[in-house]
């Protein structure tokens, strides 16, 4: 999806509408937003039925057809959308205003994201980041390869580092950590020092059982025992789907973050 401003600056006019009260079961919370214009929208408010009435007032409204500034919509069977909740939708024509403060909203609400910091950016690295873009998560890619970094999708922070595992120490409390460098021993440093700090929401390491067991007994020698390799998620995705395709082993690890991540900060 566009960014708001790469839409608004598509489009002459647009009408905000916002799901002011959900009560009951409703396809999205009090505070859900929606932009239309003419001839496209950004941002969802459910689907259904009840997002096709929303799209066809404000178009009412930008036409200047008729439209309502509100609208209080039982999602029963008499609108195809059996919920069984109730929504009221507000309609607020575009102004430089609004849209400073949504852009504010968005802002703060990508800094409560969890953060998750990719260490390399090989083919599993930029499948990962693609799928990482549009979720709500602040993500990092740090790589030591320039040429690598260039072709991680805009709209990620990059970091180039010719040393990523000094990176780690620096990280929130809660993050998480994933290791997809082009060099075993890079990947076992990186994770060496993430599991040495006993706060991370998460670490894993791409790899097989085999690198598991040899990067177990190496943690061991090298740190005297004093770090456990237990809270290491390898390989990550799971090992339930033998596929080995980027954009499979992506999807995979995505849902983990999910899982992990957002149950402890929603739940």
């Amino acid at each position: 999806m566009s960014t708001l401003r790469t839409f608004l600056d598509g489009t002459a006019a647009a009408v905000l509408v916002t799901v002011s009260e959900a009560r009951g079961s409703t396809p999205r919370e009090a505070g859900a937003i929606m932009i239309v214009s003419a001839e496209a929208i950004w941002g969802t408010i459910g689907g259904g039925q009840l997002e096709f009435m929303a799209i066809d007032n404000a178009r009412d409204m930008l036409s200047g057809g008729g439209g309502t500034g509100e609208l209080d919509v039982p999602l029963g069977p008499e609108i195809g959308q059996c919920c069984g909740g109730r929504t009221r939708l507000t309609f607020q024509t575009m102004t430089p205003e609004l849209t400073a403060g949504i852009e504010a909203r968005l802002a703060a609400e990508t800094e409560r994201f969890p953060q998750v910091v990719l260490f390399g950016a090989g083919h599993v690295g930029r499948a990962l980041a693609e799928a990482l873009l549009p979720l709500p998560f602040r993500v990092t890619v740090v790589e030591s390869r320039q040429a690598a970094l260039d072709d991680v999708p805009e709209g990620l922070e990059k970091m180039l580092a010719a040393m990523p595992e000094a990176l780690v120490d620096g990280l929130a409390p809660g993050s998480a950590v994933i290791v997809l460098t082009h060099d075993h021993a890079l990947d076992f440093l990186i994770a060496r020092q993430a599991l040495a700090r006993g706060d991370l929401a998460y670490v894993g390491m791409i790899g097989s059982a085999t690198k598991r067991a040899t990067f177990k007994n190496w943690l061991a020698r090298e740190t005297d025992g004093t770090v456990s390799s237990d809270a290491l998620v390898l390989p990550v995705g799971g090992s339930m789907v033998h596929d080995k395709r980027p954009a499979v082993i992506a999807a995979l690890v995505a849902a983990e973050l999910l899982t992990r991540l957002l149950s402890k900060t929603t739940g």
